[in-house]
This record gives structure tokens, sequence and C-alpha cells, in this order.
């Protein structure tokens, strides 16, 4: 549904597959929800999405779209195509205030925002990313299976990393990017498991609509490759949960309970902006968590029990 009142029992910031998830939780126990998102998914760009059982080779986009008609299927759940710009309040009275002015109340907030990927400014790696620079074996190595492939990547990340994709691929080459910064013990090591080592600085990612051809280097020589895995630092794709107050570890994702509550008391969290698993299966079973137990704890403000007397 598009129909949205001002008020409601719970407020979804991120549309994905953890806010649908949640929201279907939500929507199939009655809660009036509002779902906020601006649909623009980080990985917008990826064409095909696995590991995830019955849509395994689907693209990101079909699996979204899919689970949004089915969860609309609830009247109590609304959507807004919108960006949150603030939130103000607390527990059981959450003001949420879009770029566009209009305000919401709700009792409860799960942030379902995600990451955002923070790529190098090498020419070729944006339009690649996604397609054939990838972040994850599990949902790109299969395809990518005994090809020639690299690993953008230098220090200790690189050394256990390249072990995970050496198993899908005995083409596999290091590009550190410049000098490598892990032990002589190490690089004696890679080479043991015929993973080859290139120190040189990369100058640019050549593709083709995003599926690479060769890696250039400064000094004009090239690497042909069909696959690049890349190990590059994220930031959270809204800040609005840090400036609530909601804990980040020292990776830098929004920590949680098993339960996905924050340490803001009625704000929950959920998906990639709390995990580095960053899967479908993952973010739904993380979504549907957040959304009963955002469920179960408005059962108990409105059907408290009494007190036992001791």
């Amino acid at each position: 549904m598009d129909n949205h009142s001002s008020q409601y029992e719970v407020v979804i910031v991120g549309g994905s597959y953890a806010g649908l998830s949640a929201a279907l939780a939500l929507g199939r126990s009655l809660r009036k929800v509002l779902i906020i998102d601006d649909g623009k998914p980080c990985n917008r760009q990826t064409p095909h999405s696995h590991n995830f059982l019955t849509w395994d080779g689907a693209t990101p986009a079909e699996i979204g779209q899919a689970a949004r008609e089915q969860v609309e299927k609830y009247p109590t759940v609304s959507w807004l195509h919108e960006r949150v710009a603030d939130i103000d309040g607390a527990d059981g009275n959450f003001k949420v205030i879009t770029q566009s002015g209009q305000e919401f109340s709700s009792k409860k907030i799960i942030f379902t925002t995600g990451v955002r990927d923070i790529i190098p400014p090498i020419p070729g790696m944006a339009e690649s990313w996604g397609i054939s620079v990838v972040h994850c074996p599990y949902c790109h190595g299969y395809e990518f299976r005994d090809q020639p492939t690299g690993l953008l990547a230098n220090g200790t990340i690189a050394v256990q990393f390249s072990r995970m994709v050496r198993n899908l691929t005995d083409k596999l080459t290091i590009f550190t990017n410049g000098p490598a910064t892990f032990s002589d013990e190490d690089k004696a090591a890679l080479l043991s498991f015929q993973i080859e080592l290139n120190e040189k600085p990369v100058s640019e990612i050549v593709h083709v609509n995003g599926y690479i051809n060769t890696v250039r280097f400064s000094d004009g020589s090239e690497a042909a490759l069909n696959a690049l895995y890349a190990r590059i630092p994220f930031e959270q794709h809204c800040r609005i949960p840090e400036q609530q107050g909601c804990k980040l570890d020292d990776h830098g994702y929004i920590t949680t309970t098993d339960m996905q509550m924050t340490t803001v008391p009625g704000i929950y969290a959920a998906g990639d902006c709390t995990s580095p698993f960053r899967s479908v299966s993952g973010a739904v079973a993380a979504g549907g968590r957040a959304g009963a137990m955002v469920n179960h704890e408005l059962v108990n403000e409105s059907f408290p029990l009494p007190t036992a007397k001791h």
C-alpha cells in the first residue's frame, strides 16, 4: 500500500531484504508499519544473486520486487519512496522526518539501511563493482571458478582471504597496489599455494559494461583477468542510528543483541548495517527476527502481566 497516515507502530528505515522481511513479520501480526526507502540498494549493479534457496541466480531486483509485492498484500503495511532526514523522540514516541519534510510518529524504529562501500578512485572500478569486481566468493565465486582471478588487497586480510579464493581457482594473483605489507614468510606460503603476487600500483580497471578484461598498472603493463575480488572499506549508509546513540562496534557495524536490539531502547537494526555477512539469506533471517522481536515488545507493552510479588 502507498496510502499512509502520520501515526504508526513501527517505522522501518530501509526497504530491501531485511526491511521487507521485518515488515512481513509485523504485517502478519497486524502491526501498522511504514517502510521508508529511497530505492538505491548497494547491490543494484549485481547481475545475479546466489545462496538464497528458491531464488538462486535471480537478480537482486527480481527478489526485491517479489518480496515487496508479497509484503504489500498485508493492509497494515505501507511504503514511502523517500529518504529519512532525522529521527527525534524516544521509545514509544519517535518522530520520523523525511527529506521532503513529512513527519510520522512511531512507537518503534527498525534500521535496515545497509552500508556504503568506499570504492577507491581507480578508473573502471566503480563501473565494475558487483559485476566482475566483487567482494564475496560465496556470492560470486562459483561463476568465476577456474578463471584468471585477482585479489586487490594488502596486509593480513590479503593473506587470509586469498586462501578462500584459491579454493575456487588455481589462477590467482594478489595485487597489493604498492609494496606488500605482509611478511616474507607469508609471501613464501602464498607462493607454495601457487598464488602469485604483484606489487605494482594499479592505475585502471579495463572493462566492457562492467566485465573486466585487464588490470592496468602505473608503468603501462597489464594483467588479464576475468574477475577481481576487492577488500575495500565501508561506512554506514545512514548516520542517523549513530546520531541517536546506537553504538557501533570496532568494525563500524551497528551493535545489536541476538534479538536485533540496538543499545537505544525502542530501536532495532538488522541486515548489512549490523553484520559483515552480506547475503540475501542473512538479511532476510535477521529482518524476520527483528520484526518478531519488535512485535513481542509491543505485545508486552499492550498486555503487561502483573509483577510477581516476593
